[in-house]
C-alpha cells in the first residue's frame, strides 16, 4: 500500500478551479483501495502572507468543508490541520539545521519575491524546509504535484537523503507524482481561473450570488441572432467541462445555429452548477453551520498523525542525540 501525501492550500474559499483541477482528482485517488492518503490543510504555511487570525480560521473551515462536501472519506483516511500537529515545527527546526542556505535561495518561492526584500519574511524564505517536513514526518511514498511544485519536492529529497547520508535510514525518500494531464480552468474572463485574477466561481454561494457571479463572465458582442463559434467563448468552455456530452452537443448546436445569445448559455451553466452539485452544496453549508463536527473530523486525523509524527520525531531525536 502506498501513502500518498497532499497539501492543502487555506488562502480562501476554494473556487470551482480548484475542485476540478485539485480537490475532485485527489478524492478520486484516495478512493483507490491501494492508497492510504494523508490530506492536511496548510495553516501553518498560510502565516507567511495571512496574519488575520479570523480570516484563517474562516479559511480552514471553508476549505475543510469543502473537502468533505466532495466525499473525503475521513474513515479511511487521515485529514488534519497542519497547525494542529506540532511536531512538524520541531522537525522543521532540526531540517533547518540542515539545510543549505544556497538552497534556499534559489527556491522559487523565494525568487519570485528577491527583488522586493522588504516583503519577504524568515517564513517564507524557509517555506520548502516547512514542506519538506510535512512530507518525510509521516513516511509519504508518493505526493502529487503540478510542474510548479517539482522543485519542493526535489528539495524535500536532498534534504532527506543528505541526512540519510550522515545519520542511516531515518527518513523514507518520497516520489513525485507529476499529473501532465493537470486540468487549467479558465476563468471568467477567460484566463486561468485563480482569486489573484479575480475571475473565479464561486459555486457555494447562495443561489443569487451565484447566478450574479456567472453572469459576469466576459463574451464578446456577437449579436444574438448570428451564429457563435463556441470554442472561443468562456462560457462554453467551462460549460463542457461540467456538462454530459449530449448536453455539450447541444449547446454547440445552439451555437453554431445562431438566435441562441449568451445570456441563454450563462442561465444554462448556471443550471447545471446548481443542479450538478446540489448534494455538494448542501454538505457544504451543513458543515459551515456545525463547525463542532467539522472539527471533530478534523480531530480525528489528527490524533492518528499525531502518533505518527511522534515515531518519525523519535527516530530524529535518537540519532542527534536529544
Amino acid at each position: 500500500m502506498s501513502r500518498i501525501l497532499t497539501g492543502i492550500q487555506s488562502s480562501g474559499k476554494p473556487h470551482l478551479g480548484n475542485l476540478l483541477g485539485a480537490i475532485i482528482p485527489a478524492i478520486k485517488l484516495s478512493q483507490d483501495s491501494n492508497n492510504e492518503s494523508f490530506f492536511f490543510i496548510a495553516d501553518l504555511h498560510s502565516l507567511t502572507t495571512i496574519k488575520d487570525a479570523d480570516v484563517r480560521k474562516d479559511n480552514v473551515n471553508a476549505v475543510a468543508a469543502a473537502w468533505l462536501a466532495f466525499g473525503f472519506d475521513t474513515d479511511k483516511n487521515l485529514f488534519y490541520r497542519q497547525s494542529m500537529v506540532p511536531q512538524v515545527t520541531e522537525l522543521n527546526w532540526y531540517m533547518s539545521c540542515f539545510t543549505p542556505f544556497p538552497m534556499l535561495a534559489n527556491a522559487h518561492s523565494f525568487k519570485d519575491k528577491s527583488d522586493r526584500l522588504a516583503d519577504v519574511n524568515a517564513g517564507l524564505f524557509t517555506y520548502p524546509v516547512l514542506m519538506a517536513c510535512d512530507i518525510i514526518l509521516y513516511d509519504a511514498d508518493i505526493v502529487p504535484v503540478g510542474k510548479d511544485q517539482k522543485q519542493h519536492l526535489e528539495m524535500t529529497r536532498d534534504i532527506a537523503s543528505g541526512f540519510n547520508h550522515r545519520y542511516g535510514d531515518v527518513f523514507v525518500l518520497p516520489e513525485a507524482r507529476i499529473d501532465e494531464q493537470i486540468m487549467t480552468i479558465p476563468g471568467t474572463d477567460g484566463q486561468k481561473m485563480s482569486k489573484s485574477y479575480g475571475n473565479t466561481i464561486d459555486i457555494f454561494q447562495t443561489d443569487k450570488k451565484l447566478r450574479k457571479n456567472v453572469m459576469q463572465i466576459i463574451t464578446d458582442s456577437t449579436p444574438m441572432e448570428e451564429p457563435k463559434n463556441p470554442d472561443d467563448c468562456n462560457v462554453y468552455n467551462i460549460y463542457k467541462l461540467l456538462a454530459s456530452d449530449e448536453q455539450v452537443a447541444e449547446m454547440r448546436k445552439n451555437y453554431e445555429g445562431g438566435n441562441y445569445g449568451y445570456g441563454h448559455a450563462k442561465q444554462a451553466l448556471y443550471e447545471l452548477i446548481v443542479e450538478k452539485y446540489s448534494k455538494e452544496r448542501e454538505l457544504y453549508n451543513h458543515y459551515m453551520e456545525n463547525i463542532d463536527e467539522l472539527h471533530k473530523k478534523l480531530e480525528k486525523g489528527e490524533e492518528k498523525a499525531a502518533e505518527i509524527a511522534t515515531k518519525t520525531l523519535k527516530r530524529v531525536r535518537k540519532v542527534l542525540g536529544f
